[in-house]
């Protein structure tokens, strides 16, 4: 397939893809408020020997089912789809809104892409299906952690936007809570199967993902839409754990962890409705802690009550 350049004129643009009839269309996206041109972090690079992935653990909330075919515009091979996994179990270390996260966290993971939907040179290139094992190339860490069940929301359900990496810390210091880390949202995304999307390893029409039609009919300039939807317990958009959302609808902002001192705190993760990666590992890291758009939402995390003996 011949690559497309797409070359940045200015701080308000990004680039994103659309796969429409076999065709990967790249498009330029203009942010009212980016500050920064968009920075990918990339998937760590495996160390040179790499142990095989144990058997994946089998997950009761993730049964496989009949083949479910992918939404128009994109063709995705036929794969097991999943359904809507019950609500986590309350549990006495969270509040109830929260749902503990416990389990071993591999720091480093290696996927296979089986079926690309768009060129895979493009930044924000999707994967249609992924090898069913990941590696783990990295160390097996302990983690237990309290997240939201659903992205912060106001009273009618609906998840707050315009948010930023300060504005998130604010309204979780406000509860009592705080910003996940970058490791403690993966954790909650992927659990300990380590799977790229937080329902399995093909991608589903089941997340606010994908949206073609993501501007305003306005002629003087291009203004996103607002396409959240509101949280639901009903939804197949969930994890392991029994997180929803956590790709697709809003970016989340989280507490970047690195070797080095980052330039900004600020780790985007999940992408949004635009058709983007929307998976657990990767992240947005090029706008700093005060970046705010419509498309930036907020979800908190939370030390346990207590600890285990």
């Amino acid at each position: 397939m011949r690559r497309t350049r797409v070359r940045r004129h200015g701080p308000i643009q990004q680039l994103g893809a659309l796969a429409l009839g076999g065709t990967v269309l790249a498009f330029m996206m203009p942010y009212p408020s980016l500050r920064h041109p968009a920075v990918l972090t990339p998937e760590p690079p495996a160390p040179q020997r790499a142990e095989a992935a144990a058997p994946p653990r089998r997950n009761p909330r993730d049964p496989q089912a009949e083949p479910t075919p992918a939404p128009a515009p994109v063709q995705v091979p036929a794969a097991s789809a999943q359904p809507a996994a019950s609500a986590a179990p309350a549990s006495s270390d969270c509040p109830a809104d929260m749902v503990l996260v416990e389990g071993e966290y591999c720091t480093h993971v290696r996927h296979t892409c089986e079926h690309w939907l768009d060129d895979e040179k493009l930044p924000f290139a999707r994967c249609g299906r992924y090898a069913p094992q990941a590696l783990c190339v990295g160390k097996r860490v302990p983690k237990r952690f309290c997240i939201d069940r659903f992205e912060s929301a106001d009273a009618d359900g609906l998840p707050v936007y315009h948010q930023s990496f300060q504005l998130g810390r604010q309204r979780c210091a406000a509860q009592g809570k705080r910003l996940c880390s970058e490791s403690e949202w993966n954790f909650a995304c992927e659990g300990e199967d380590m799977l790229p999307y937080p329902y399995g390893t093909t991608r589903q029409p089941v997340c606010n993902q994908d949206r073609s039609d993501l501007f305003e009919n306005n002629p003087k300039r291009r203004i996103l839409r607002d396409l959240r939807i509101s949280n639901d317990p009903s939804s197949r958009c969930v994890s392991p754990f029994g997180v929803y959302n956590m790709v697709g609808n809003l970016d989340e902002p989280t507490q970047r962890e690195t070797g080095q001192q980052p330039k900004f705190n600020n780790a985007l993760k999940g992408g949004w409705w635009m058709a983007g990666r929307n998976r657990c590992r990767p992240a947005t890291t090029a706008h700093d802690d005060y970046y705010t758009d419509i498309q930036v939402g907020v979800r908190c995390c939370k030390d346990p009550s207590s600890q285990p003996g």
